[in-house]
């Protein structure tokens, strides 16, 4: 080939001398150049000849590509053996080089600017990690154009520069400091990740002193997870948080939504109406047109009867606006009502919090349940309340406004009983109330519209001994307190008992249970009262009975059973979607286990599993999804229910039900 080359490389240099004046008469005179394409007129030999010493690569090139399709046809008759090349440090060598370029200003087309400072980058970096940038150089925008862009001070230069080495390396460091304005700098200019990484490292370090400033943060960056974490934590340390600088400077809104959560931790409603007025006070003269929207989210009637009527009712704000002192007048109403015992008050004045409700646990030292325990969160001790006055075992308890409702169950004879026992919290005493229409034991209750409803369980089988039970029952009951009187409504689309019944969203809910055929009936079963029917929404993970559940906002938690996984296992359900998720798994295998949602926290207790008995009182907390040990129930005691109720003890006042100015002096918290 070399030969070749020289030959002919001789012969063009010799037609060259021989012709006239040094030059080839069909060639112009040229400079050749590497890479370089370039037509002359000549003749054919010439013209080959020109080809070969302008293209020697290019020769090559051709027999390579005839090269390579020879070896394609050859390695395609036989078996074909496949190697895939990937180097994982390929794309971190690119974006190095990429930022060295940035660096040198080397290709850079665009410059950004952030207060006095510049930033030489390349549009193609920007847009592949931005979509902000994406949009603005893809689209009809003066930017697209345009060789500099200025965001004067709407980001400040550091946390610029903190993106702009996230896009070209792919690592940032986030800090205390910087966290809060990359979070809102990534949200602006759609560095996604930036934002999600921010928001994850701000939920690592939520604290009360922090939470009222993340709670606006995560609202106006939507960031979920980091707003359900600093909601909670404002909820669970508003008598810290009520105090501070920053809760005085909440927007209207935000401070109505906190004010008026049902889940709001406050041992004393007296700490919300002061916060209510602390934040009218802290601006009045733009504020004060507020003052009757923020005195409903506080529940006056549950105020102490004292408090209310010589510092609510004579607040000179209060009096000032005639729609505040409606307000005022209609919760001493109420609180007359409750004191007086007189009846259910519905006034959303008087609606206790759930983080208001005290625990009640029902047991005995055997099945047969003899006495009212009272859970102390606090000081994590239970202490014995009140005796049952007629002992029973399989029962159902359930909680009506400040009273305990015992229904059915059998007594020391084994005998069913349609007795139904009523404990006043707040007058520490027992009644009874009018008896369920069927006989029942191993059913489920709860409550609905401050109506008591009873789902399915046995009764006595006709004709046979008193320990014999039924089928399990499809009668469904319901109760008026007021009226004092039950009623049939819609049967169980299947007999059940030993379900898991709640109530959400204004419907009632039966889990698993035992089924007509004794088999465990893995379906779920809703109770719509306003047209009266049942339905079957879902299907329950697994077959359950011996379950328990309880409810938080719209979730239903669902947890133990019979059988060897579902013991140890706890699942959500949703109210809405009807879709169930895995939970964390209790601390210990239970079956009969009773469980109660109280504040934003669940807790189970009692139950057993083969010979073993669980002693232990557990509390589920949905923000860490983990359950911890609260205290040891005592050997001697087996829980049998476990209910959460608002309880106040008051002291009667001895005034007439007509007169408020007799109560003012007489009437005690």
């Amino acid at each position: 080939m070399k030969e070749e080359w020289e030959r002919r490389r001789t012969t063009v240099t010799q037609e060259q001398s021989s012709s006239a004046g040094g030059t080839h008469p069909n060639i112009s005179s040229f400079t050749p150049k590497r890479g370089l394409s370039i037509q002359v007129a000549c003749s054919r030999d010439t013209a080959d000849t020109i080809e070969l010493l302008l293209s020697p690569k290019e020769d090559s090139m051709k027999m390579s590509v005839c090269v390579h399709e020879n070896r394609k046809s050859r390695a395609s008759t036989g078996s074909m053996n496949i190697y895939l090349f990937h180097k994982s440090s390929y794309a971190d060598s690119v974006l190095m080089h990429l930022n060295s370029l940035r660096q040198q200003r080397l290709f850079t087309d665009v410059l950004l600017h952030a207060g006095s400072r510049s930033f030489p980058c390349h549009r193609a970096v920007l847009a592949a990690c931005s979509r902000y940038f994406e949009a603005m150089f893809s689209g009809g925008l003066r930017e697209s154009q345009a060789s500099e862009v200025d965001f004067r001070d709407s980001i400040h230069p550091e946390v610029l520069e903190l993106l702009l080495d996230y896009a070209y390396s792919s690592r940032v460091v986030i800090n205390e400091e910087n966290a809060e304005s990359l979070l809102e700098a990534g949200d602006m200019l759609e560095f996604q990740d930036i934002r999600d990484a921010c928001a994850e490292f701000l939920e690592r370090n939520l604290h009360p002193t922090n939470c009222l400033g993340m709670l606006l943060l995560s609202d106006a960056h939507q960031c979920t997870k980091l707003s359900e974490l600093s909601w909670g934590m404002c909820l669970s340390n508003f008598p810290a948080i009520c105090k501070t600088e920053d809760f005085l400077q909440l927007p209207k809104d935000m401070v109505v939504q906190l004010l008026s959560h049902e889940e709001l931790e406050t041992e004393d409603e007296r700490l919300v109406y002061e916060a209510a007025l602390n934040w009218i006070n802290y601006d009045l003269e733009k504020r004060h047109c507020h003052l009757p929207e923020l005195l409903r989210t506080v529940r006056l009637a549950l105020l102490p009867a004292i408090f209310l009527m010589e510092n609510v009712s004579t607040e000179e704000l209060i009096n000032a606006k005639p729609k505040s002192k409606e307000l005022v007048d209609e919760a001493i109403r109420c609180k007359l009502k409750i004191l007086q015992n007189d009846g259910v008050v519905n006034s959303p004045c008087a609606r206790p919090r759930k983080t208001s409700h005290a625990l009640f646990l029902l047991g005995g030292q055997t099945f047969m349940c003899d006495k009212l325990y009272l859970v102390d969160q606090k000081a994590k001790e239970i202490i014995p309340k009140a005796d049952i006055p007629s002992p029973r075992k399989e029962f159902s308890a359930c909680a009506i406004g400040c009273k305990v409702y015992i229904t059915g169950g059998r007594g020391s004879e084994n005998g069913v009983s349609k007795d139904v026992w009523v404990y006043d919290t707040v007058q520490e005493e027992w009644s009874k109330a009018a008896p369920m229409l069927i006989a029942r034991f191993g059913h489920g209750s709860a409550e609905l519209k401050h109506c008591l409803y009873v789902v399915g369980g046995h009764t006595a089988a006709t004709g046979c001994l008193p320990a014999s039970p039924s089928v399990s029952l499809k009668q469904v009951e319901q109760f008026d307190p007021v009226a004092n009187k039950w009623t049939m409504v819609a049967p169980l689309r299947e007999g059940v008992s030993n379900a898991a019944v709640v109530s959400v969203k204004l419907k009632l809910f039966a889990f698993g249970g035992t089924s007509v055929t004794h088999d465990k009936l893995p379906k779920v079963q809703c109770y719509d009262p306003q047209e009266n029917r049942w339905s079957v929404p879902a299907s329950c993970p697994q077959p359950w009975r011996y379950t328990a559940a309880a409810v938080l906002g719209n979730q239903i938690f669902v947890m133990g059973g019979d059988t060897e996984f579902s013991a140890c296992s706890a699942y959500k359900f949703s109210s809405e979607t009807y879709q169930w998720t895995k939970v964390g798994d209790v601390t210990a295998k239970r079956m009969s286990c009773q469980a109660v949602a109280s504040g934003n926290k669940l807790y189970v207790v009692g139950g057993y599993f083969g010979t073993q008995r669980c002693k232990t009182l557990d509390c589920y907390d949905p923000t860490l999804d983990a359950w911890n040990s609260i205290t040891t129930v005592p050997y001697s005691l087996i829980p049998t229910a476990f209910i959460s109720l608002f309880c106040i003890i008051y002291w009667t006042p001895t005034v007439k039900k007509h007169t408020l100015s007799s109560s003012k002096r007489d009437a005690e918290q």
